[in-house]
């Protein structure tokens, strides 16, 4: 599913990822786990097209992303990846049903069909009666299910999760960890997760330590 070669990053003079190479399978949980600056979230940023390599090829779904335009590769992160960060990035003067249709949206969907998957999603996620509260009016775990409804609406090929649980409660934590692999099991997504918990670490597939800027396994 997501095929990273001799992937290099430099800023300035400090070069963070050197010639890392990673393969990923459709429907795997991989954690990548290191010390902080490592380039943990340097990598998921660049696997997830957010940001660009300085030398290498990424590969997801069998397509060459690292050639693309910046409308092509847009597009493509919309229709094929999601993102769930620390930081749940809601805005704030819409709900919960508006903030995970935002992007069906851009993709074109029409509003009763993208509603109708957000409602769907959402109520997956234990939120159906929270649906028309804006984010102040939510809890904690509440906002983190109303990110990953949004990250999945567009029904991704790959989620990326950077700290997804690192503003959460351990209840909320171990939750959502679980919702993770609930969904890879209903939906055989793939799920790449930079994470400091261990507990989150330990139960994906795989777990990957990056360290002087190669990863091991």
């Amino acid at each position: 599913m997501v095929e990273a070669i001799g992937i290099r990053k430099k800023y300035g003079s400090l070069e963070v990822l050197k010639d890392v190479h990673l393969n990923v399978q459709e429907g795997e949980i991989v954690s990548i786990v290191g010390a902080s600056g490592a380039g943990k979230s340097t990598l998921l940023q660049i696997l997830g097209t957010l940001d660009l390599a300085d030398e290498g090829e990424l590969i997801i779904r069998g397509e060459s992303l690292l050639k693309l335009n910046k409308n092509a590769l847009a597009d493509f992160r919309n229709r094929h990846l999601g993102f769930v960060f620390q930081f749940h990035h809601l805005l704030p003067e819409f709900t919960a049903l508006e903030n995970a249709c935002f992007p069906a949206f851009i993709q074109g969907m029409k509003k009763e069909v993208a509603e109708q998957k957000a409602k769907e999603l959402l109520e997956r996620l234990g939120l159906k009666d929270r649906m028309q509260h804006k984010p102040s009016e939510l809890s904690g775990g509440e906002q983190q299910r109303v990110a990953v409804a949004r990250a999945l609406i567009n029904k991704p090929a790959v989620v990326f999760a950077d700290e997804p649980s690192g503003n959460l409660d351990s209840k909320n934590s171990r939750e959502l960890h679980d919702l993770f692999f609930q969904l890879r099991e209903e939906l055989n997504q793939t799920f790449i997760i930079v994470t400091h918990n261990e507990e989150l670490a330990a139960k994906a597939d795989r777990c990957l330590t990056i360290r002087d800027g190669r990863i091991e396994e």
